[in-house]
């Protein structure tokens, strides 16, 4: 796996940039994801990013949008209004997670 540096932080990433070492991220790590992608973190943001860390803890995966929508109680609507365009793979780049199964 690939090793890279963003704002001081060494994390370990796949061939798409997603983060594979759980305990590599941090709140301020996410903030400075979002920033790459466009994303200013709002309560709302932090939601969904605190829903799948921690369902990816429980499950090992990370949470599609369905997931997000029927488990975390985030309408697939909202998370687009939040994460535009992808929102799937951009919750788990923030988040710092795989992206989830079923995302192109």
């Amino acid at each position: 796996m690939p090793i890279t540096e963003i704002n001081g932080h060494t994390i370990h990433v796949d061939a798409e940039g997603f983060m594979t070492a759980y305990d590599e991220w941090d709140p301020d790590l996410a903030k400075v994801l979002a920033a790459n992608i466009g994303i200013d973190l709002t309560d709302a943001h932090w939601k969904v990013i605190h829903f799948l860390r921690d369902d990816y803890k429980d499950k090992g995966e990370t949470a599609t949008t369905r997931r997000v929508q029927t488990v975390g109680g985030v309408p697939v609507k909202e998370q687009f209004a939040l994460f535009p365009k992808k929102p799937g793979k951009k919750m788990a780049y923030i988040a710092g997670l795989p992206k989830p199964h079923g995302c192109v």
